[in-house]
């Protein structure tokens, strides 16, 4: 039974265009997906999607230094794509960057790394519930901190942003993965009166 299937399934892919086939592969995976013991997780659904339908997003601070940017590139042209840019579906069929942007940069601009992509991206989505903008701001973050570099100023307008949103510096340290401290300093960059407005001072918080 089981053998019989994938057989049909080939049959029917290999009498498709190469659009058509990329379209039906996604649709077939997201079907398994649905029903998939690790449906939970978001890299148990790899997408293959057109590079002009991904877009980055306006908060990213995570920087790559250019020797490191070549290594990227050299290792994408070698390797191949063996990490899925992580997005969100901001509206339909439309996709926002969380983590990636490199790869996305060197996928999308690379003549011979978007030839070998024959301008599509792999993709993995956030799960719908990420999806606010606070939400995918501290994914970023997460992944960034787990990984690369970032600048100090767009980490503070990050922080900022979080607090107008609501978030207090306890939530904001927990979604970011900093202590409080750290919180009060990247406030302290912005320096603006709102973010402290409604502060307790304690020897605590005192930054030293």
């Amino acid at each position: 039974m089981q053998q019989r299937l994938i057989n049909e399934m080939q049959k029917y892919l290999q009498s498709l265009s190469e659009t058509n086939k990329i379209e039906a592969i996604n649709s077939f995976r997201e079907a398994i997906h649905e029903i998939s013991p690790f449906r939970e997780q978001p890299v148990d659904c790899v997408l293959w999607i057109k590079q002009a339908d991904i877009t980055a997003n306006d908060y990213n601070p995570n920087t790559v230094a250019p020797p490191e940017k070549q290594l990227l590139f050299k290792s994408l042209e070698m390797d191949g794509f063996t990490q899925p840019i992580v997005v969100t579906e901001d509206r339909p069929h439309h996709y926002e960057i969380v983590d990636g942007y490199h790869r996305h940069d060197i996928g999308t601009h690379r003549a011979i790394i978007k030839r070998q992509l024959k301008g599509y991206l792999p993709v993995t989505c956030l799960r719908k519930e990420r999806q606010e903008k606070f939400d995918r701001m501290a994914s970023t973050i997460r992944h960034n901190r787990a990984r690369g570099r970032h600048q100090i100023n767009a980490m503070s307008d990050i922080v900022r942003e979080l607090a107008l949103l609501g978030w207090d510096d306890i939530k904001i340290g927990a979604e970011l993965g900093m202590d409080c401290d750290e919180v009060l300093r990247l406030k302290q960059i912005n320096g603006l009166q709102e973010l402290f407005a409604d502060r307790r001072y304690s020897e605590a918080w005192t930054v030293k």
